[in-house]
């Protein structure tokens, strides 16, 4: 029998357009959805729309509409949203289906019945976008700590949830079960600001509005919707229906996935109710980081809009998928910069990926009529290649349990890089013109059909059609639906049909791209030109010599110091400044992200014998406008007695994002 395993996303609010940020969460979690069904689970994804409350009841006011009629136009848009982004769910859930309401009605009869629900007077600070009820205390200047809105001080009759009453239970939990709130930063944020600061009782139902789920004996009372909201989690799964055959079958959830803003919902309320209904608790909760736009979470408030459908029209749906996947470390904020997603399209998608696949498949067309060839012959490269094939299943399962999902995304690439690199040492192009080398050729060839046809299989969880196509073109069936053995060298066959298929991406000008996607999405705004420190148009400025003397330089404090962050870069693209003799633009991954940078270096180094290079990068430098391009750092250079200028760089490989310390 296999294995069960239950994921969910939080369901999310139809207010409004949706945007980039929405899609990161659900794309994560389809990955890991279908990384699970490939290695052999069986395999439950929730998602869905929670569509009351108060703000819901609001905003279709505003737009002349009844609140179901609104809700189900944001629904459908949102639905065909994940039709694109080829989301795999097996269950999309509204909080305003009837089997849910009626659901959430028997479980708050439930509580009250049992004593865990009564009936009171709340008087306190609500914030309605949030739909959040706040102490004085936990207000930050006088405003939500959510989402930094104002909120009103709300005085009206309400039913409480006895949430105190487990507040020890919570504790416990939280302290002594590392696996259940994820990431470690999150657990000490709840047990120091709402565990062990006081645990008050949860007001959960409201008499303000009528756009909810009715309080079963007390019409002039609705459900709070975070009450409503959450248990969606088994509700979905038939509990409080006439079949709970699923419920029996999937819960507990093994991953509650959602924006750390709601951690404290999904970590302290919903554990606390499951307690009171005496259900097993989920086995893990995490809160990842926010997407961010500039320095401010992408949201539909902050007016902060990525359309996804216009990058996903424009460039690919799978080129989306890969940068919400890739770009940002999981549990940490990420940012959204025009630059960084399309460099990635380009250092990624087009150059190590697309270029692998294109080079491989024309040379077998060219040196073997497009038909596999298999040889017993080695050359000296070949073990090393069968060993990163063979093992990187393993290291890829390891990380996806860990929810390290960039992480598992770096294994494929590490194998696509290592065969781009096998290519240079093996030189095919000069086998091939040695007939008394033909067998090593074919070992070439075969070797990289199997990168291919493994590296295809592994990506397809994360970039379902490139990988299909992938698979396609080196003759591994795409439909297969789980790993089993297939991830192993050596099962490709002899005179297997070998295509030399369309481009996978297409190379970008990513200088002119960046002006037309602020266009496309609204952002642009022309940047004010600013000065390098280092010189106009930041070039390296040649400065008189100083006498070695008290005046030479200027003492700093190891405070001082601290204040910059160096970390090490690597260079993935690099390119000539259009208008400029002295500027090179440089797409640099400094582990948190992609950046552009620009430097007055190209008297000095050509973009080619930059690329690949590892440096030393400023990098929390205010970005400045170099020569048009945004420029997110500064490389440092070095520049001795001969006037002639060096890239700093480490003594041996650090890879990027290391802290230089």
């Amino acid at each position: 029998m296999k294995e069960k395993f239950y994921i969910t996303t939080p369901i999310y609010y139809p207010s409004g357009k949706w945007h980039i940020g929405t899609c990161y969460t659900t794309v994560v979690c389809d990955a890991i959805a279908r990384f699970k069904r490939m290695s052999g689970y069986d395999v439950f994804y929730l998602t869905g729309t929670d569509e009351h409350g108060q703000k819901i009841e609001k905003v279709a006011k505003e737009h002349g509409e009844s609140p179901k009629s609104f809700v189900d136009k944001q629904v459908a848009t949102l639905k065909e949203l994940w039709k694109k982004l080829d989301i795999s769910y097996d269950k999309f859930i509204r909080t305003t289906d009837e089997y849910h309401e009626k659901a959430v009605q028997k479980i708050f009869a439930k509580l009250y019945e049992k004593g865990d629900i009564y009936k009171s007077e709340y008087e306190g600070w609500y914030c309605t976008p949030c739909e959040s009820f706040w102490t004085k205390t936990q207000l930050s200047d006088g405003k939500c700590p959510d989402c930094g809105r104002e909120v009103e001080l709300t005085k009206e009759s309400s039913y409480f949830f006895r949430m105190s009453k487990y507040k020890d239970r919570l504790i416990d939990l939280i302290e002594n079960n590392d696996e259940f709130l994820q990431p470690k930063s999150r657990r000490n944020e709840m047990l120091n600001n709402f565990l062990k600061a006081g645990l008050q009782d949860l007001a959960v139902s409201r008499t303000s509005f009528k756009w909810g789920v009715p309080v079963p004996f007390d019409k002039d009372h609705v459900v709070y919707v975070w009450l409503d909201a959450l248990t969606n989690y088994i509700t979905a799964l038939g509990y409080g229906t006439d079949d709970e055959s699923l419920f029996r079958k999937y819960w507990p959830a093994d991953v509650h996935m959602m924006g750390k803003e709601i951690v404290r919902f999904h970590s302290i309320i919903w554990p606390a109710l499951l307690m009171a209904l005496d259900l097993p608790l989920p086995k893990k909760v995490y809160g990842h980081g926010w997407l961010l736009l500039g320095s401010d979470k992408i949201s539909k408030s902050k007016g902060n809009v990525v359309d996804p459908v216009v990058l996903s029209d424009r460039y690919g749906v799978d080129a989306v998928r890969y940068y919400l996947l890739r770009e940002v470390p999981f549990g940490s904020d990420g940012m959204f910069t025009n630059y960084a997603f399309l460099s990635r399209i380009n250092a990624d998608l087009c150059n190590s990926l697309g270029n692998l696949l294109s080079r491989t498949t024309a040379m077998v067309n060219q040196y073997f009529g497009g038909r596999l060839p298999v040889t017993d012959k080695k050359t000296a490269y070949d073990a090393e290649i069968e060993k990163e094939i063979n093992g990187l299943q393993g290291k890829m399962s390891e990380n996806i349990d860990n929810l390290l999902i960039p992480e598992a995304l770096e294994d494929v690439f590490a194998l696509i890089g290592r065969a781009n690199k096998y290519i240079d040492e093996t030189m095919p192009w000069t086998l091939a013109k040695d007939e008394n080398r033909r067998e090593e050729l074919k070992s070439v060839m075969y070797h990289l059909i199997e990168v291919l046809r493994v590296a295809g299989l592994a990506l397809m969880p994360f970039l379902p059609e490139t990988a299909k196509r992938i698979l396609s073109d080196v003759s591994e069936n795409p439909e297969t639906g789980e790993f089993g053995d297939r991830m192993r060298y050596g099962l490709s066959k002899e005179g297997a049909a070998i295509t030399k298929g369309e481009p996978l991406f297409k190379r970008i000008d990513v200088n002119k791209e960046s002006k037309e996607m602020e266009k496309l999405a609204g952002e642009g705004k022309e940047e004010k030109k600013e000065e390098s420190p280092k010189g106009k148009n930041g070039e390296v400025k040649e400065e008189k010599k100083k006498k070695h003397g008290a005046e030479e330089y200027k003492e700093i404090t190891i405070d001082d110091f601290a204040k910059i962050e160096l970390k090490v870069g690597k260079i993935l693209t690099a390119e000539k400044v259009e208008g400029s003799k002295k500027l090179l633009h440089f797409s640099v991954d400094t582990g948190e992200r992609v950046r552009s940078i620009v430097s007055g270096v190209a008297k000095y180094y050509t973009a080619e014998e930059m690329v690949g290079k590892e440096v030393v990068v400023v990098a929390n430098l205010k970005p400045v406008t170099l020569g048009g391009v945004l420029s997110e750092g500064m490389i440092l250079f070095a520049e001795n007695e001969n006037g002639d200028v060096i890239s700093v760089e480490p003594s041996k490989r650090a890879g990027g994002g290391a802290t230089v310390c």
